[in-house]
């Protein structure tokens, strides 16, 4: 049996140039992903909200919200003063998910649904402030935090 390297050879950018210069736009000046991305996000919390919520709206709002704290910690004019109403928001989503696992559906409580709501109001401003390589670093900051198993665990919360 052949020994398995551990060599991963990286990607190829065959166009630096555009790379850097769509770096330096911000998302807005990207209308289709824009509104993609909002889309998404706001169907997912409008079925949550309306009782037909599934685990994958669940995801998307976690999504959502890890980018959002990433946001705040790549540049501090993008939330570094809203980590508190981040953080609970980021709260009422675990604890709603995990009750929605352990029940089979995924329904808010009131003050679980204000503070998603003003979660998702700050995920909003800072799309709309965002460039695309601050999104990209914010990417990999999600990333590593997945990595590192430093993410909460619907799944094993819910067992426990």
């Amino acid at each position: 049996m052949r020994k398995r390297s551990s060599y991963r050879p990286k990607g190829v950018r065959l166009d630096n140039m555009h790379w850097v210069v769509s770096g330096f736009k911000k998302l807005t000046e990207l209308p289709e992903q824009n509104v993609t991305v909002r889309i998404k996000n706001h169907a997912a919390m409008s079925s949550l909200v309306g009782g037909t919520g599934s685990s994958a709206d669940v995801h998307v709002l976690i999504s959502a919200l890890n980018m959002t704290e990433a946001l705040a910690v790549v540049r501090d004019e993008l939330g570094a003063d809203w980590k508190a109403e981040i953080r609970a928001g980021q709260n009422a989503l675990h604890v709603m998910a995990c009750r929605g696992v352990a029940k089979g559906r995924f329904l808010f409580t009131g003050p679980e649904l204000n503070a998603i709501n003003q979660a998702m109001e700050i995920h909003d401003a800072q799309l709309d402030a965002a460039t695309v390589a601050e999104l990209e670093q914010a990417m990999d900051i999600i990333t590593r935090a997945l990595a590192s198993g430093k993410a909460h665990k619907i799944q094993e919360a819910a067992h426990a």
